[in-house]
């Protein structure tokens, strides 16, 4: 993508060497970018094994992997605005559930995508992980249901746990 393709998609910050990082939640650093396959239905998977937030009430660090799979519809987030986005939770108080929830409602705001569902796969803390799950299927289409199914069988075979 060149400097002109990116400026009529309106993104600032992809390929911008002057990055600078949000010090607090910052859902405005996110961009989106023109769905160059909207009439397929495709998923998309962002890992992000280096997720931190804050616990609202000890002020002490916690740390997850961020799983966000979505179905676009017109347009789709950018990578490198996603990733800022994220890194605005380091220093932002949160508890584990709200994190996803939060992260959810932005992302749906942002792109009003046919299905979206982020899973947070927190390291313990006191003996317990902690791994919310939320989705979003756009109302009256197919991908409503899909939301309900996936979720009402989301932890029918749970994973084995060996690293925490």
């Amino acid at each position: 993508m060149d400097k002109r393709d990116k400026q009529q998609e309106g993104l600032s910050l992809l390929g911008n060497q002057n990055t600078k990082y949000p010090s607090d939640y910052c859902p405005a650093v996110l961009e989106t970018f023109q769905n160059k396959h909207p009439e397929r239905d495709y998923f998309v998977k962002f890992n992000c094994p280096e997720f931190t937030s804050l616990c609202p009430i000890t002020g002490q660090p916690d740390f997850a992997s961020i799983y966000i799979a979505y179905v676009p519809a017109e347009k789709m987030v950018e990578s490198k605005s996603l990733k800022l986005y994220l890194f605005s939770f380091r220093d932002h108080g949160a508890f584990h559930e709200d994190c996803v929830n939060i992260i959810l409602n932005d992302l749906i705001a942002l792109m009003q995508p046919k299905y979206i569902e982020v899973w947070g796969k927190f390291l313990p803390r006191g003996g317990i992980s902690i791994d919310p799950y939320c989705n979003y299927g756009k109302p009256g289409t197919r991908w409503e249901q899909v939301a309900w199914e996936r979720l009402s069988r989301h932890d029918l075979y749970p994973e084995e746990i060996h690293n925490r």
